[in-house]
């Protein structure tokens, strides 16, 4: 006897394989049962020639691959799963009715025409496939899984002749990545035109280009990964799919924000207040007061900026676009226009044609500027190169300068060449014309007219009280040259310095002569008082005199102008200006070239030459 006929007989006894279990109602798996061990028991089914009668290829299939629609809910927690009527023999004549398949990628296709019995002697009777035996062969030939059981039952049915594909394979289904979606409107930015106050869009700048964000708000959520489908082969082999890739919230969290694991995920929170920016290599977002671009101010990028924070930018500022702000750092070029409201202005690079403009703070440019203006009504201009620009500032040293117009408080600059300077102290190391451009000195020396006509106003107080004190003093002296005033006032200065002693005999006739000159003495006494008060008054308008003359003498000593070298014709002239009044650097740049560039009057011509060096300040009394 073969083992087919043996295992045949032992399954008709009732000897099934674990897993699965035979009752007078059909045939089930045992719902604890693993996926390999029903697979273990059916192949044994299948190899023992023998076939699930009935069967129900859905739930077959969900049970040994986990694959296909859900099994219904009244069977799900049962302790049996019923998926065939019975097991039935698979005898070798039927066996012979079902032909070869063809696989071709993943595809098993088989021909379906008429079949007969082949009977010895006796003509060949016509016979009709079972699906059931179908399975059962097709198991047997190495197609375990993927069976398109509504069209081979169709098939089988209607007895057509067709090649169909019986049965394909199903490719695993890649998972979803993880990824990470915005939750907060706070960090998109608004390229709306700008709405002026005037009700007027502003066409040249956007609404809000640079989101600002509040503490605790919510900016990024994680979407965890989730996993992939198997799929299988025909002959049952496991197609497991990529493995999904995960990605944390901490590669995207940078300064001031904080990872916080909700009841509805795990989020991205921002944990200060301030502008958010997105670094384009790591992805970072980062909250700061400081708003960090990387784009450019443009057209196309930004517009026009007016900004409320620190701002820095690593592209280029165009042509007549305008950054305006406070502590403004570019590490690109600049060709538009930077206005701050105090801090600093930083420009890594060039300042080509463009305006630098600062309320209260310093302009420091490290590459060169050209054609530029650069003014700061408070703070100091720092440039390494400058060519054809306009600068003013309290303060501005140079490199090197050619063909500027500069006017500040102080102007120290390395070489210049063709440039007209004004200033209350110039030191140049060399200096000297450019082509067509005069070098051109100006020191800045106080108006003190003021003071002169505050000393004017003083001095006939002086000489009033001066002559009324002489006046009262001629006075003194005229009652005091009388002979028996002057002869009683010696006597009284003997006797109280006990250089003469009076007898009693000498001591009436004393009294006596103090009684004679009793009222000149009064008239004396009455003048010095007088006299006294004249010359109290002379000292306090001279004293008035001196102070103003001393202010005058200490704004006179701030103007100087040191020339060490020079390489050329130098003009140097002195220019007034109004000390109490607004600072002589602050004012629009055409007026600056103009002021610089002009001879005025009062002008006052101190050297003139090619020969230096050159060190002047002015004279003070």
């Amino acid at each position: 006897m073969s083992d087919d006929a043996t295992a045949l007989e032992q399954i008709a006894d009732g000897e099934l394989p674990s897993a699965i279990v035979k009752r007078a109602d059909g045939v089930y798996f045992e719902t604890g049962a693993s996926a390999v061990s029903c697979l273990s028991a059916v192949s044994q089914i299948f190899l023992s020639s023998a076939y699930f009668s009935n069967l129900d290829y859905a739930v077959f299939t969900k049970l040994l691959y986990n694959c296909g629609p859900d099994l219904p809910e009244n069977v799900v927690n049962k302790p049996l799963i019923r998926f065939a009527s019975s097991i039935e023999p698979f005898y070798p004549q039927r066996r012979g009715l079902y032909k070869s398949v063809k696989i071709i990628n993943g595809e098993a296709e088989y021909y379906f025409e008429p079949v007969f019995f082949e009977v010895p002697d006796m003509p060949s009777q016509p016979a009709r496939l079972n699906f059931d035996e179908f399975v059962s062969d097709m198991w047997v030939k190495g197609i375990r899984f993927g069976i398109d059981a509504p069209v081979v039952r169709d098939v089988i049915v209607t007895g057509r002749v067709a090649r169909v594909i019986v049965a394909r394979r199903l490719n695993a289904t890649p998972g979803r990545d993880a990824t990470i979606v915005e939750v907060s409107q706070d960090i998109h930015r608004s390229n709306a035109p700008r709405e002026k106050s005037d009700g007027k869009l502003d066409l040249q700048a956007f609404q809000n280009r640079f989101p600002q964000v509040r503490p605790n708000v919510k900016l990024l959520r994680k979407v965890p990964r989730t996993a992939g489908v198997r799929g299988f082969e025909l002959s049952g082999i496991v197609l497991e799919p990529p493995v999904s890739r995960d990605i944390e919230l901490s590669s995207v969290a940078g300064e001031g924000t904080v990872i916080e694991n909700l009841r509805d995920g795990e989020f991205l929170v921002s944990a200060v207040e301030g502008f958010l920016s997105v670094d384009p290599g790591t992805k970072r977002i980062s909250i700061g007061p400081k708003i960090i671009s990387r784009e450019g101010v443009s057209a196309r990028t930004t517009g026009n900026l007016l900004l409320t924070g620190e701002y820095e930018e690593f592209g280029d500022v165009q042509e007549q676009r305008s950054v305006d702000g406070g502590n403004i750092t570019i590490h690109g070029d600049v060709f538009g226009i930077i206005n701050s409201r105090g801090g600093d202005i930083v420009l890594s690079r060039n300042l080509m044609g463009g305006t630098c403009t600062n309320v209260d703070g310093g302009i420091r440019v490290q590459g060169v500027a050209s054609g530029a203006v650069l003014q700061t009504k408070r703070g100091e201009v720092t440039l390494a190169r400058a060519e054809s620009c306009i600068i003013s500032g309290t303060r501005v040293v140079i490199g090197e300068a050619s063909n500027c117009e500069i006017m500040a408080e102080e102007v120290i600059i390395k070489m210049a060449e063709g440039c007209a300077i004004a200033a209350r102290k110039i030191e140049i190391t060399s200096a000297g014309p450019r082509k067509q451009h005069e070098m051109l000195l100006y020191t800045l020396v106080p108006d003190t007219s003021k003071f002169d006509k505050k000393i004017a106003e003083l001095q006939p107080r002086v000489q009033q009280a001066e002559r009324e004190a002489n006046l009262r003093k001629a006075e003194i002296d005229a009652i005091t040259g009388q002979t028996e005033v002057r002869n009683y006032l010696t006597l009284a200065t003997r006797v109280r310095k006990r250089e003469v002693t009076l007898t009693p005999e000498q001591e009436p006739l004393f009294q006596k002569m103090a009684a004679a000159v009793g009222p000149s003495l009064k008239a004396v006494a009455k003048i010095s008082l007088a006299m006294k008060a004249a010359q109290v008054q002379q000292e306090q308008a001279q004293e008035e005199v001196n102070q103003v003359q001393r202010q005058k003498t200490s704004v006179m000593r701030g103007s100087r102008c040191v020339v060490h070298m020079l390489t050329g014709d130098v003009l140097l002239r002195t220019m007034a200006f109004v000390p109490e009044g607004a600072a002589a650097h602050d004012r629009p740049a055409k007026e600056v070239k103009a002021k610089v560039r002009t001879t005025a009057a009062g002008m006052t011509t101190i050297f003139s030459g090619s020969t230096g060096p050159i060190e002047w300040a002015p004279e003070t009394d």
